[in-house]
């Protein structure tokens, strides 16, 4: 029984054997069919290729034997603007925080906030009740010293007919006489304090002393205000006009001042948005600081804009622009001319045989789609303005395309942005 049981064993290991080694014997040759053909392919691959080859124009990574397509433009010769720009910061013209000269029950507020107010213009009354009271009381204080001052020039005068008469002795008179300027100078005292009063009462009543916006409202109606308050009672702004103070190198002082004299100022200012694309408003420099601060290198300017628009707003950032001066005649290109390599910047002047010369140029600024060019073209010059990815010295061109890109941009096209 039991030999019985080890020959099914063992005739069961023979049979998982058998199938073991056929089932490799499939896998491996499935594998080797599939690397001949795709060694087939690869072949084929190969002699289609070198087909390919022969009909090709030129050899791997040669270049194009026939002329290269590019877009032309012109060196025009115009008038130019220089800017100086620099980064500023958008100041109101005048700042006043309106506050109360006197104590007392605020019992009318009567401006509304964000309002607009002239110079003189009422804002708020405080209770007049204690002043006019004080008014009233210095007057008749007045009144009564007056009385006095009469009849002591009453008796001044019969004391010096009775001196003249030798019937009253000097020393009366004179004590007459002194007593009268006593009672003048008290009367005069009297005014000053009635004019006092007059002052106090005129300050229950708490105007604009500027022209500008009125801002949010510290005190309410009501509340008791005094003269020794921080916060005042609100804050006006002059918006029209307004200021930007703004920066700039150091080293563009001695231009500014070539153009201005030591003043510094009447230059003109453009004010532009964050985006150096929207012109918000134009104004004139004013004057340059009197310190170049040491830890920048800058130099502080402040322009005046009219901002009848009121674009401008006091604490806003903008890109102020100082037009230093224009330069006649100038010749421009299109900012794409201008490319830049190992050596420096330069331009494909394209000559009269459709061949290109690869030209070292000069860039004098970069004013939104239009390069200043200092030295190294001439007026008239055919430049290559796109496409120059292709070029090399000598390479011959074919004009086309593009007749909005052929030319510069014209003197009346904003220029609002700076390579």
């Amino acid at each position: 029984m039991k030999k019985t049981k080890s020959t099914r064993i063992l005739w069961f290991l023979l049979l998982v054997l058998i199938l073991g080694g056929g089932w490799y014997y499939y896998l491996r040759h499935r594998q080797s069919g599939a690397g001949g053909q795709a060694a087939n392919n690869v072949g084929n691959a190969g002699a289609g290729g070198g087909r390919g080859g022969q009909r090709g124009d030129g050899g791997p990574g040669g270049a194009p034997t026939g002329p290269v397509p590019v877009v032309a433009g012109t060196v025009e010769q115009k008038d130019v603007p220089i800017y100086l720009d620099g980064l500023g910061t958008v100041q109101a013209f005048n700042t006043v925080t309106v506050r109360s000269r006197v104590d007392g029950q605020l019992d009318k507020v009567v401006f509304t906030e964000g309002q607009e107010v002239k110079a003189g213009d009422l804002l708020a009354v405080i209770d007049p009740r204690p002043y006019q009271a004080a008014l009233d009381q210095a007057v008749a204080k007045k009144t009564q010293d007056e009385a006095q001052l009469a009849n002591a020039q009453v008796v001044l005068a019969r004391n010096a007919e009775l001196l003249k008469k030798k019937v009253l002795d000097q020393q009366t008179y004179d004590t007459s006489k002194y007593a009268a300027d006593q009672f003048q100078g008290t009367v005069q005292a009297d005014q000053a304090a009635i004019d006092s009063a007059k002052t106090q009462l005129d300050y229950t009543q708490i105007k604009s002393p500027i022209d500008g916006r009125v801002g949010v409202r510290q005190l309410d109606q009501g509340n008791i205000i005094h003269a020794s308050d921080t916060n005042g009672l609100v804050v006006i702004t002059q918006l029209r006009p307004i200021s930007v103070v703004f920066t700039l190198p150091q080293q563009n002082l001695t231009s500014i001042f070539e153009q201005t004299g030591p003043s510094g100022a009447g230059l003109k200012v453009l004010a532009l948005d964050r985006g150096n694309t929207r012109n918000l408003d134009e104004g004139a420099l004013a004057v340059v600081d009197n310190t170049i601060d040491q830890t920048t290198a800058t130099i502080r300017l402040k322009a005046t804009f009219p901002n009848a628009e009121m674009k401008l707003w006091p604490g806003q950032f903008v890109n102020a622009r100082l037009l230093l001066t224009t330069r006649k005649d100038g010749l421009v290109v299109p900012a794409s001319v201008v490319q830049r390599g190992p050596q420096g910047t330069y331009a494909y002047v394209i000559k009269p045989d459709k061949s290109v010369e690869m030209r070292p140029i000069k860039v004098a600024q970069t004013e939104g789609n239009e390069a200043l060019i200092e030295e190294g073209l001439n007026a008239g010059e055919q430049v290559v303005v796109d496409g120059q990815y292709k070029l090399q010295p000598g390479s011959k061109v074919e004009l086309s395309g593009g007749p909005r890109a052929q030319q510069p941009s014209k003197p009346n096209e904003p220029r609002l942005k700076r390579g």
